[in-house]
């Protein structure tokens, strides 16, 4: 069967640079403390004008130009974002109407900030199963909008941002390159680390919820950081054993920018030499969904990866959800 891979990238970043004093501030937090804590030292937030699918049309765009493929020439549009336009349509519609295309299927996918890796992973089946050649996949997010400046677990992390990646068919014939393979992952009961309380069909807005900064971002940053280091370890050293690849035949290491900390503490539990990771998190923040493919981007653009190499991926978030990947460059 064949397999897919990447043949462009492109990301957006908006053009508001948020300091850690600025963030800082609001809890009691000087620059330094919060770079210790994150490895944050800026983060970009949108425009008041902006939405997500704003900041998507500008990745796809660069993405589309990467791949030297025209936007009309897509056949589907896959999203990942947990801060959507609205309710409905799709931030994926919005996303088409924006390209100027019409007729093929946009939609997006709730995964939190493993949504790229869920995204990419639904092109690879839609490719290996013939239904489509040229997919965009892409992660918006604008998670300023949802943060209670008070509350210190958040407020400091989370900047906006979108990332994609466009995926064909890899029809080389050596059949080594593409996407080798990736593994989802979720567990349901612990749902309450990270999320978002009011607004859904669960607790719907009110004045009462409102008042009670419960539209607000949430997380639980002890328990997670420990959730997500062993799940994440676990689930790269299983994906490297399922594929017979060492560490060291590894050339780069993606992951999901939530904190430099636990990115940190993946790599020592893998025993990844540290030097293959590649972070953006100092200048970006946790962009959700939307870290992994602009770190991607960044990389490939830096020339960090480069064809022939090894990429391992790996995210975590809110669900809880978590995903591995590895791939041919």
């Amino acid at each position: 069967m064949r397999r897919s891979r990447i043949i462009g990238t492109g990301s957006y970043l908006p053009s508001r640079s948020v300091s850690n004093d600025e963030v800082g501030r609001a809890v009691g937090l000087d620059a330094d403390a919060v770079f210790r804590r994150t490895g944050i030292r800026t983060r970009r937030w949108a425009a008041d004008a902006e939405a997500s699918s704003d900041l998507a049309a500008h990745a796809a765009r660069a993405a589309c130009a990467a791949a030297g493929l025209p936007p009309d020439q897509l056949d589907a549009i896959i999203v990942s974002s947990t801060s959507p336009d609205m309710a409905f349509p799709s931030t994926g519609c919005h996303l088409q109407r924006a390209l100027g295309v019409r007729g093929i299927p946009a939609f997006d996918i709730s995964a939190s900030c493993s949504g790229f890796l869920y995204a990419l992973s639904m092109a690879d089946a839609f490719i290996r199963g013939g239904q489509f050649q040229r997919c965009l996949v892409l992660a918006a997010e604008i998670k300023s909008r949802t943060l209670d400046p008070s509350d210190e677990a958040t407020a400091v992390v989370f900047g906006d941002g979108a990332g994609a990646a466009i995926m064909v068919p890899d029809e080389r014939a050596d059949g080594r390159h593409g996407l080798l393979g990736l593994r989802l992952f979720a567990d349901g009961s612990r749902r309450g680390l990270i999320g978002i309380d009011a607004g859904g069909s669960r607790r719907p807005a009110t004045v009462q919820t409102v008042r009670e900064r419960a539209h607000a971002l949430r997380m639980h940053g002890g328990p997670l950081f420990r959730v997500a280091v062993r799940r994440l370890a676990g689930a790269v050293l299983e994906t490297l054993k399922e594929f017979g690849v060492t560490v060291d035949e590894v050339s780069a290491a993606v992951f999901h920018q939530a904190n430099q900390r636990i990115m940190d503490a993946v790599v020592e539990r893998v025993g990844l030499p540290p030097d293959r990771l590649y972070s953006v998190i100092e200048r970006f923040g946790n962009t959700s969904s939307a870290s992994l493919p602009i770190a991607l981007d960044h990389a490939v653009r830096e020339g960090r990866i480069r064809e022939h190499d090894l990429v391992l991926l790996g995210t975590f978030g809110g669900g809880l959800t978590w995903a591995s990947g590895l791939m041919r460059w």
